[in-house]
């Protein structure tokens, strides 16, 4: 409890001086004392942040749905403009004495000698006319760095909002596995993770990842964890258009770590009624000849649902090829272990809003794509939505195809 209240008060000091930085440099700086522009500026400052903890917390103390979709737009985009602001307002710092040593060396140039004026000219236009009004030149720097931050803010977020919504791309990948018969060459499974079906993202958005992985025709399909952040309650005709999915052995789902915080069991058991099979540490043979596998996500440890691998994996035949479903990529080692020939995974979002790729590699074994540990491969999808803010910025969402190669082809 103690270590919770001294994170609480970090956290909230850090956000108390990132928020005071903005006010400086985007109110205060650029408009005068007392004036509507600063009140309103001052204002908005101060209830941004109070939106942005409102979204954070409205789902866990089981707010109304209507007050979590009320809150969870401007609540959850300020915190990826404020990012960007404060990356491009760090920018300006340097660009700030560039300015004022231009704006200097600009004012020190000699000025031409005026033009003789012919007599007959009036003598109100003999009179020197007064200096030029206008903002200082401090005035006039803080108001082109901010400016300039703003629209670089909104412009990302912007764009990065723009492709959440547009949906996930397909992508394909090629990983060639040794103990895949010759028959299951060019076997197709359709991976796709992190929709995080909530109160920005919903029916629509599960109705376009649906028509993309059905468009692609692929033999089977994973949906590895972190579907939902609400209850079925809330979400259940959101995650509807899932029962239209459509492959040739059918589709497969395992829990993150978010359904977790939303209900699991009683999300397990929903989207079983939607025609998914929940694989909570079993596993299935796949026609194709090899082993299809799932276990429960590693937060799933509090509730006495962790993941077990030996339950999963521990009595099959090594000899033939075994493909896992497991939400978070942590569990590499375990699945090398185990003899795993591919893990299949998700929950990194590729570090969704740049700088976040970075922070998400001390966590991770791999942030995104395809990658080699020892004998078992590992594939990280991006996933297809967005937790939070509904931003991706460096991190496109991604629906991967991922084809199965056999050497014996």
């Amino acid at each position: 409890m103690v270590v919770f209240l001294l994170v609480l008060v970090v956290v909230l000091a850090l956000l108390g001086t990132v928020h005071w930085y903005v006010w400086r440099r985007l109110v205060r700086d650029v408009t005068a004392p007392g004036g509507l522009p600063r009140r309103l500026g001052t204002a908005a400052v101060v209830a941004l942040p109070l939106l942005s903890i409102a979204a954070l917390v409205s789902s866990r103390a089981g707010a109304p749905f209507a007050l979590q979709q009320a809150v969870a737009w401007p609540g959850f985009l300020w915190l990826a403009v404020l990012l960007y602001l404060v990356l491009a307002l760090l920018a300006g710092e340097a660009v700030r004495p560039l300015l004022h040593a231009w704006l200097r060396r600009r004012a020190a140039e000699p000025v031409a000698a005026p033009v003789p004026v012919p007599t007959s000219v009036t003598a109100a236009a003999e009179q020197p006319e007064p200096a030029a009004l206008g903002p200082s030149r401090r005035l006039f720097v803080s108001r082109v760095v901010a400016g300039s931050a703003a629209a670089v803010a909104v412009g990302t977020v912007g764009y990065g909002t723009y492709g959440v919504l547009r949906g996930p791309r397909v992508k394909r990948v090629t990983v060639p596995l040794a103990k895949i018969p010759r028959a299951a060459h060019g076997y197709r499974i359709a991976v796709v993770s992190d929709i995080h079906l909530g109160p920005i993202l919903g029916r629509a958005h599960t109705q376009r990842i649906v028509d993309s992985i059905n468009a692609a025709q692929p033999d089977l399909i994973a949906v590895v964890g972190d579907l939902v952040d609400g209850t079925v309650e809330n979400l259940g005709p959101a995650a509807e258009p899932l029962a239209r999915l459509r492959a040739r052995h059918g589709s497969f789902f395992v829990t993150g770590n978010h359904e977790y915080f939303s209900g699991a069991d009683a999300w397990v058991d929903h989207v079983r009624e939607l025609g998914l099979h929940p694989l909570r540490n079993a596993r299935v043979e796949i026609p194709a000849g090899f082993d299809l596998a799932g276990v429960d996500d590693v937060a799933g440890e509090s509730e006495g649902r962790g993941p077990d691998f030996g339950r999963a994996l521990g009595d099959r035949d090594r000899a033939r090829a075994a493909v896992l479903l497991a939400h978070q990529p942590i569990v590499i080692h375990d699945a090398v272990r185990h003899g795993v020939d591919l893990q299949l995974s998700g929950h990194t979002h590729g570090g969704q809003l740049w700088p976040g790729n970075y922070l998400a590699e001390l966590a991770n074994p791999t942030v995104a794509g395809l990658e080699r540990y020892g004998d078992t491969q590992l594939y990280v999808s991006r996933g297809a939505g967005a937790w939070g803010p509904p931003v991706r910025v460096g991190a496109p969402s991604d629906i991967t195809i991922v084809e199965l190669a056999s050497k014996q082809a």
